[in-house]
């Protein structure tokens, strides 16, 4: 019998800004590696042991999910589209009513998306050893093995050796620096992974048993459910009514039929740039702990992370001691290597402020490719645009603005109220403010163009949509 997986792809990752932000967080991005953290865990929850994953994302994601496992060879069974984040519990739920409906007896391995885990096969092995047990009732949790006494995870504590399953005592919040030692040195405490296996009926009857005030709202959330493009749309309405609470607090800290296997290969959860520091020294240790990358240049520094994600930024560190410096675009980062938890800190700062930074990128995705800011004053912005092959753009006006487009590379079929011209390389097209227009891409290659927009307004809100082929409001 095969194991559903089902990946849990929202979240912002604030601890990772300013490279992970709310619009595009930190499981979309290539952090280690070539491959995105999303695309790394779908691959290794994949194969002979594996039937196709179940994804719970949002609205904001689908199109980043649905490209990124393409991009990967993996085809889902479903991809759910929450209506807004209301935790791990709600999401959990709606993924095993889902498979339930099928098989009740059928096993759920919920994992992250954003976690590392390089030896794939010795999951597996884990994730047998945890089979039988999650066939006969029990839920089954994964614990890490520690390496330090962090104090930015969850701890257990498990009444046995082993690798397992064995029970599982009690769920511990994160410890200070004194309490994360104690049990560290004790050897009876594992690292929290959030990572779960347990059959679909096992599951919906621990909510029923201890969080009943969720059963109905899921359900209800799933008969009204609707498809859309491939995506299975949660009615919004008995969705947002839910509380907003993890599975552990909801369910697991109350059930008493927990197991838990060891896992003491190499794992992390990238829960902050410290992580990612590790993970390079892990991957190539880097003389006196400096770690860089092709646009960073370490001088006489110990134990730092000089990152520049920036294209042409070039980041220096001269005589650095433990310190992280994380550059974007638009944005920079300057901490001390002790303070990587408080990140987050930052978000909320520059939110407070009103700054965009805070949440969002100078490239903004969308279904049909991507553009960004390339400048932006009082009453003029510009723009570069790429549109993926075959794809279009709504059929769209604006109340308060005009646009001039100039084509750098591929064809564009543009459509301006009853006009229709294909606009090739070196070719540009005006759209008056108020006229209903689409810009296609026919081509077989990416096309990419520079907008000018003038006028009063210049914000995305400004759209008014006709027709869209990617089912946008």
């Amino acid at each position: 019998m095969t194991i559903t997986p089902v990946l849990l792809a929202g979240g912002s990752g604030t601890r990772l800004w300013p490279v992970s932000r709310k619009s595009f967080p930190k499981q979309f991005a290539p952090l280690v590696g070539s491959e995105t953290l999303f695309q790394a865990s779908a691959r290794r929850l994949s194969g002979a042991r594996f039937a196709a994953p179940i994804v719970m994302t949002n609205a904001d994601f689908r199109f980043i999910v649905a490209e990124q496992l393409e991009e990967a060879g993996i085809t889902p069974a479903a991809i759910l589209i929450e209506p807004s984040g209301r935790n791990t519990a709600p999401a959990i739920l709606a993924a095993a009513l889902t498979v339930a409906d099928h098989d009740p007896d059928a096993l759920l391995l919920v994992a992250p998306s954003d976690h590392v885990v390089p030896d794939a096969e010795a999951f597996g092995r884990a994730v047998d050893l945890g089979a039988d047990a999650a066939r006969q009732g029990q839920i089954v949790t994964f614990g890490i093995t520690p390496t330090r006494p962090e104090t930015g995870y969850g701890y257990m504590e498990v009444a046995g050796e082993g690798q397992g399953p064995v029970p599982l005592r009690r769920f511990v919040e994160k410890p200070d620096a004194e309490n994360a030692a104690r049990m560290i040195a004790n050897g009876n405490y594992l690292w929290n992974a959030g990572i779960f296996l347990f059959a679909a009926r096992t599951m919906i009857q621990a909510f029923r048993q201890h969080a009943l005030e969720f059963l109905r709202p899921v359900e209800a959330a799933l008969t009204a459910a609707r498809t859309d493009l491939g995506f299975l749309r949660l009615a919004p309405d008995p969705w947002n009514e839910l509380p907003d609470l993890s599975v552990d607090y909801a369910v697991l800290e109350k059930a008493g039929n927990l197991s838990v296997v060891r896992f003491s290969d190499h794992w992390s959860d990238l829960g902050g740039w410290d992580a990612i520091w590790r993970e390079s020294m892990d991957a190539a240790p880097a003389e006196r702990g400096a770690v860089t990358d092709d646009h960073s240049t370490a001088i006489d520094c110990d134990n730092v992370l000089l990152r520049s994600q920036g294209d042409g930024l070039e980041v220096v560190g001269i005589g650095l001691k433990d310190i992280m410096v994380v550059a974007t675009d638009d944005a920079v980062l300057v901490a001390d290597m002790n303070r990587a938890q408080d990140v987050r800190q930052a978000v909320s700062a520059l939110k407070s402020k009103g700054a965009r930074q805070a949440e969002s990128f100078l490239r903004d995705h969308r279904p049909w490719g991507w553009f960004e800011t390339l400048a932006l004053a009082d009453r003029f912005q510009v723009k570069r645009i790429v549109v993926k092959p075959g794809a279009a753009l709504s059929l769209q006006s604006h109340f308060h603005r005009a646009e001039h487009w100039v084509v750098v590379s591929g064809t564009a079929r543009v459509t301006v109220n009853d006009q229709v011209t294909l606009v090739t390389e070196n070719q540009s097209i005006y759209v008056p403010l108020g006229a209903v227009h689409r810009m296609e891409n026919p081509g077989k290659v990416p096309m990419v163009l520079i907008e000018v927009q003038t006028g009063a307004y210049l914000g995305e809100d400004d759209i008014v949509r006709y027709e869209d082929v990617y089912s946008r409001s």
